[in-house]
């Protein structure tokens, strides 16, 4: 099948050199409202969502991929094309081997979420892989309301969006958040993770209408969210541990959540 979109040749061309700058930089994805979908698996994920790249740039070396040639087919008429040879491609993109396609996109705006959903709250996660896994545990474990305090690396930024495996397009991701005043709103239990004085993880009820919070990699909650929990938990870790890794400790929480809910639904 031949493309109509435009090839650009030259690795100086301005709107390779602008492509770049978004895959690098928070300030100008952020300033432009858009991410960057690197390779087949994210924008196959974006478009299965319903968003709508504005701008698709594709590996000229891989034209001729089957999966590419289905993905380029579906795409809408308003959807931009431009194919950029592979060393141009190569110098646009982070990755160490060239993705079959870049795809840029709006950032989602979210519906404010309903008081009573089950929402994960994640303060100055820094981490691009942590947040990522965590995004996609919350969305493998049917929690869709994730919210991020102003501290957290770039959600959208394309280490995150990689690590999340398209769990960035089945969530509801809010951005830039006051945790503070969320908690305070929050009509269900907030529980957040505390190794010091804190009860086991095993012994809450999390069936309910629940919040989950997890802190910075180095530093924990805060000790202002801590001051608004209804309760402090840990992870109960008989072996030779001090702790885990935030993302594992979110995935251990969010599905002993789903262990509880189907117990609850058997009974």
């Amino acid at each position: 099948m031949q493309y109509t979109g435009k090839t650009i040749s030259s690795p100086h061309n301005d709107e390779v050199k602008q492509l770049a700058r978004l895959v690098q930089n928070s300030r100008e994805r952020r300033k432009q409202g858009l991410m960057v979908l690197e390779g087949i698996h994210l924008t196959q994920s974006c478009l299965e969502a319903g968003l709508l790249p504005q701008r698709v740039y594709v590996n000229a070396q891989a034209l001729a991929h089957v999966e590419v040639a289905a993905l380029l087919a579906s795409l809408p008429a308003s959807c931009a094309l431009a194919i950029l040879p592979e060393p141009i491609m190569a110098k646009a993109s982070a990755l160490a081997t060239p993705p079959e396609l870049l795809a840029l996109c709006a950032r989602p705006q979210p519906a404010a979420p309903a008081a009573n959903a089950a929402r994960v709250l994640l303060e100055d996660i820094q981490d691009p892989g942590n947040l990522g896994t965590i995004l996609r545990c919350a969305a493998a474990s049917g929690v869709r309301e994730v919210l991020l305090s102003k501290g957290c690396v770039d959600v959208y930024s394309p280490k995150v969006l990689r690590a999340g495996m398209g769990a960035h397009f089945v969530l509801s991701i809010h951005e830039q958040v006051e945790l503070e005043p969320a908690m305070r709103g929050f009509a269900g239990r907030k529980l957040v993770t505390y190794l010091d004085g804190s009860s086991s993880l095993y012994s809450q009820d999390l069936t309910g209408a629940v919040a989950l919070v997890f802190g910075n990699e180095g530093a924990g909650v805060s000790p202002a969210l801590l001051a608004l929990a209804d309760a402090r938990i840990r992870i109960p870790m008989p072996g030779h541990a001090e702790s885990l890794n935030v993302a594992m400790a979110a995935t251990v929480c969010l599905f002993e959540r789903v262990r509880q809910l189907e117990l609850a639904a058997a009974h």
